[in-house]
């Protein structure tokens, strides 16, 4: 299942781009994310516990920084995790690309390719899709106020 998303964020670039890199203060960030810690220079491992539908996931894997591209302003990432109760997991690529519009706004494009596997797979895209645009839109905000303030 591949999902295209942007949102702008009223930063410029650079501060957008060394905040994104920064993987444990983005998870942070990220709706259901409980725990995260660094392995390797690359290598992080974490835990996100998210409800989809009437199940409730808690999801423990690793992220892999495949790609740290400044001058292109691109980054890549992969993503691993499952959940042993609900018999499920998730694997995913994940890329983003900062876009300047102005001084003071980026635009982020992110495109991810996602494979759900088990219990959770079964609940088909418009369920799934609908649940990534709204912890898209969640973690859009909180980058916003970590960044800019409120």
């Amino acid at each position: 299942m591949k999902f295209n998303q942007r949102a702008v964020i009223p930063v410029a670039r650079q501060p957008l781009w060394d905040f994104l890199m920064d993987v444990p203060k983005v998870a942070r960030s990220l709706p259901g994310v409980e725990a995260v810690s660094q392995i390797d220079d690359t290598t992080y491992q974490g835990t996100l516990k998210v409800r989809v539908g009437p199940i409730s996931l808690n999801l423990q894997g690793k992220i892999i920084v495949e790609q740290r591209d400044r001058e292109n302003w691109r980054a890549a990432l992969r993503a691993e995790a499952s959940d042993r109760m609900a018999a499920g997991a998730v694997k995913s690529k994940t890329s983003m690309e900062l876009k300047e519009i102005s001084p003071k706004e980026t635009e982020l494009l992110v495109e991810t390719d996602v494979n759900i596997l088990g219990k959770i797979g079964e609940f088909g895209q418009p369920i799934i899709r609908k649940k990534a645009d709204t912890m898209l839109q969640e973690f859009v905000g909180n980058i916003k106020k970590q960044l800019v303030g409120s």
